[in-house]
């Protein structure tokens, strides 16, 4: 009897243990840039979590709990949790993105709805970008000689910004937004897995690489030419260039 109960004593504490929740940390990974506020409920014990902006999260778990993400652009997901889990510095959580199908039919519906077609705006009318209007508001004074600010030929916040470089402000913002817009393209065009299975650039690493291609000429020539298989081929060789750069960081 006595080393019944040494041997339940032992093992008790054991036990407790084993039923305690872990802390985990974790990230969703998706062809999609929308990873903010991803739900994740832990339907073993009801409760949840939001993933944030990058898709990072972190949730009390126990080995095969169950773990339910869920947002309206992604394919809803099921994870059990397993013991390697808890001891893993994050867990990658791969959902797949509705965004094309819904941008399918959209296309497909209503692609001769517009803002010309309505009559919001005239036909032919040249639209801009909040950062191309900014810079256009603020280069009015080029078509003017200063000399006519007397007469109206010129804006005083014109001058203004002519001064005090703001106008040279307006077109790195500029510059700044094409290259978000690239980088969305790029998203649009390649899945995050092509980069992962076809380029061999670590996951970790993926974010970095298109801000690193947005900045070749090359790829930008052939992407605004709507020339995938020019923007595939240059791809390629970025990719070696890039996985080479962080080698080399590593190493020093």
């Amino acid at each position: 009897m006595l080393k019944k109960l040494l041997f339940f004593f032992l093992c008790f504490p054991m036990f407790i243990f084993s039923q305690n929740d872990t802390v985990i940390s974790g990230k969703v990974v998706s062809e999609s840039n929308s990873l903010e506020g991803i739900h994740i409920l832990n339907t073993s014990q009801n409760k949840g979590e939001i993933t944030d902006a990058r898709g990072y999260f972190k949730i009390k778990v126990k080995v095969n709990d169950t773990l339910q993400f869920s947002a309206v652009h992604l394919k809803a997901t099921q994870y059990i949790i397993q013991q390697h889990d808890l001891k893993a510095e994050l867990i990658f959580v791969q959902m797949k993105s509705l965004i094309s199908e819904l941008d399918e039919i959209t296309l497909t519906e209503y692609k001769n709805i517009n803002a010309v077609a309505l009559g919001i705006i005239p036909a032919n009318q040249k639209t801009y970008t909040p950062a191309e209007r900014k810079l256009v508001t603020a280069e009015e004074f080029h078509w003017y000689s200063p000399l006519l600010i007397p007469l109206g030929g010129m804006s005083v916040d014109g001058l203004i910004n002519s001064v005090s470089g703001r106008t040279s402000m307006l077109k790195k913002e500029l510059a700044v937004e094409r290259k978000e817009e690239l980088q969305a393209k790029t998203s649009d065009y390649f899945e995050r897995k092509y980069f992962t299975d076809n380029l061999k650039i670590p996951e970790e690493y993926v974010d970095g690489f298109l801000f690193y291609i947005v900045e070749n000429s090359s790829y930008i020539r052939a992407m605004r030419d709507k020339n995938k298989t020019m923007a595939t081929f240059v791809l390629s060789g970025l990719a070696v260039e890039y996985l080479k750069l962080k080698e080399i960081e590593t190493e020093k």
